[in-house]
């Protein structure tokens, strides 16, 4: 992790920010804009992209990948110019941890993939595109955006030790343990053969 130098203060700050523009639901605002309907009542009732998706509205549903993402990437991009890396990471963690659990929706928010993402590119563009990376290339054999999502953050700390000087590792590691958990039942039906492919 990096050196701690903001001010306490100021980090209080930057993760209530973070909080608050993470805990955004983009997917239900462009689903409600857009005359798709109520997002909890479509799917799997999730408030992210790929649920988004299974209205048949494939530009609502890239607009929600890239709010989700963008809001991650900005609060970190934020964080760090008006403070330092540690606020950086502590507004990007607070940012997803908004996205999943948004005070809006009653602590019931997404699964974070879009948002952690985001952040990622934005704290260290070669563990962002490397679990990117990683994301298209599960995506793309097993057809599960979950099993993918899971790959993806739990292969991150491994590319943060190895190629990287180890700043993000403990975050890489939070976020997957978040990841992991919000994806639970994706991993009963992954076990069960009965999750959902991507597009389905």
């Amino acid at each position: 992790m990096p050196e701690l130098i903001t001010p306490m203060i100021s980090l209080i700050v930057w993760a209530i920010a973070g909080y608050v523009l993470g805990s955004i639901p983009f997917g239900i605002i462009l689903a409600r804009v857009m005359g798709l309907g109520n997002l909890r009542d479509i799917g799997s009732g999730n408030i992210g992209a790929t649920n988004v998706l299974r209205t048949g509205n494939k530009t609502a549903a890239a607009l929600t990948l890239l709010f989700d993402a963008g809001k991650g990437a900005a609060i970190v991009l934020l964080a760090r110019a008006f403070a330092g890396e540690d606020a950086a990471q502590l507004a990007g963690l607070a940012a997803i941890i908004g996205h999943c659990f948004p005070v809006w929706l009653r602590f019931k928010g997404g699964k974070g993939v879009a948002t952690y993402f985001g952040l990622m590119i934005a704290l260290s563009p070669i563990v962002g595109l490397g679990a990117g990376g990683i994301w298209i290339i599960v995506a793309a054999v097993g057809r599960y955006s979950s099993l993918a999502a899971l790959f993806a953050a739990g292969w991150a700390p491994l590319i943060v030790a190895f190629m990287t000087d180890g700043r993000l590792l403990l975050l890489t590691c939070v976020l997957a343990f978040l990841i992991y958990t919000r994806h639970r039942a994706n991993i009963k039906r992954l076990r069960a053969d009965q999750e959902p492919k991507i597009g389905k």
